[in-house]
């Protein structure tokens, strides 16, 4: 797989998962949206693609160029004892996964993180938008944690391309608004987070919002106790966002969205 073309193959894989996704949604919906979708998906999108001009911009040599640069330099645990590759491939993924489930749990449980995060979280409907939607200082702050992670562990230049585009499908299918028959929603939920369980985080009641932080691998969430597998409400009836802010214009607009950090 050339490095030379990740750009393309992480654009392949986005478009792939996202019109698969918003496909099912207009398919088998799971839920009745409350906000006009022209006016979340526009301004959710709109966000989605200002973080990609942004972290190009800061970062333009993004994990793949700081993997590559600790590969020639030797740093990192993987590039000192130097395992065999598909080893090092598997660990480094869920290695990175489980870096990513922490920087969750912080984002909720540090106040000046969670005033950065609300952004994600003030969508008053969930569906495959959603997904993207984070704010730019979320973004800067979580590709910062993940150099930090890629240099320490020395990870391949593949499992990063890898965890990258598994990490942006794995986003748009648990935000979705699909509709998952129950037996293979349980077969999955042995390993993958899926839509009914990442939904129960997204509810409006904070024992429910504190819960389910994974976005891949379910075992971080049972292994540290912060599994919850139904919302106290069903699917259907759940409140969905923050239960503060119900405004639309407010929680669905780009220009608002970016100022939620900076509101009480």
């Amino acid at each position: 797989m050339p490095i030379e073309h990740e750009i393309a193959i992480r654009l392949g894989f986005f478009f792939a998962i996202f019109i698969l996704m918003a496909g099912w949604e207009v398919y088998a919906p799971r839920r009745h949206l409350t906000v006009s979708k022209m006016l979340r998906w526009r301004n959710n999108l709109a966000l989605s693609l200002l973080n990609s001009l942004i972290l190009r911009l800061v970062f333009p040599m993004g994990g793949i160029g700081v993997a590559i640069y600790a590969q020639i330099n030797g740093w990192g645990l993987f590039n000192w004892i130097q395992p065999p590759a598909w080893f090092t491939i598997i660990v480094s993924v869920i290695l990175l996964d489980l870096a990513i489930y922490w920087q969750h749990v912080m984002m909720h449980a540090v106040p000046l993180l969670w005033r950065i995060h609300r952004a994600h979280h003030a969508d008053l409907d969930i569906d495959v938008t959603t997904g993207a939607r984070f704010h730019p200082l979320e973004m800067l702050l979580s590709m910062l944690i993940k150099f930090a992670v890629i240099t320490i562990l020395g990870a391949p230049v593949l499992a990063v391309l890898i965890f990258e585009i598994v990490l942006n499908a794995m986003a748009m299918f648990n935000h979705s608004n699909i509709r998952l028959p129950h037996m293979p929603d349980r077969i999955l939920r042995q390993l993958l987070v899926t839509p009914d369980m990442h939904r129960v985080h997204h509810s409006v009641i904070v024992k429910e919002l504190n819960r389910n932080y994974g976005f891949n691998l379910v075992i971080w969430d049972k292994l540290f106790s912060t599994y919850r597998d139904q919302p106290e409400a069903d699917h259907s009836n759940m409140t969905i966002g923050l239960s503060e802010w119900r405004d639309t214009a407010f929680c669905s607009r780009l220009i608002n969205i970016l100022a939620i950090p900076f509101r009480k």
